[in-house]
């Protein structure tokens, strides 16, 4: 075999393996872009969703100190009515 003719097929073999590597690179690029990108979706729902939980909570914790209030004011006037009711004994 002539010597150029091996030296165009060791180029040729060596182009390949450059573009085979590249094609790789590439598609591993674009696959880890893709998981950063859906990481970012996932981390902006978490935020999302923690930012209602905390609105939730902070709603919850008002009600229960309205409920709580409530409730003292019923205690209140549970007393006096037995403070004013002739028919219990204080």
């Amino acid at each position: 075999m002539e010597t150029w003719l091996i030296i165009v097929i060791v180029v040729a073999v060596v182009v390949v393996l450059a573009l085979l590597f590249l094609a790789g690179t590439k598609a591993r690029e674009k696959r880890l872009e893709g998981r950063r990108s859906e990481a970012g979706e996932l981390r902006g729902e978490a935020e999302t969703r923690a930012r209602r939980a905390e609105e939730r909570e902070a709603v919850a914790e008002e009600q229960a100190e309205r409920a709580r209030e409530e409730r003292e004011a019923a205690q209140s006037h549970a007393r006096r009515a037995d403070e004013i009711d002739p028919d219990v004994e204080t």
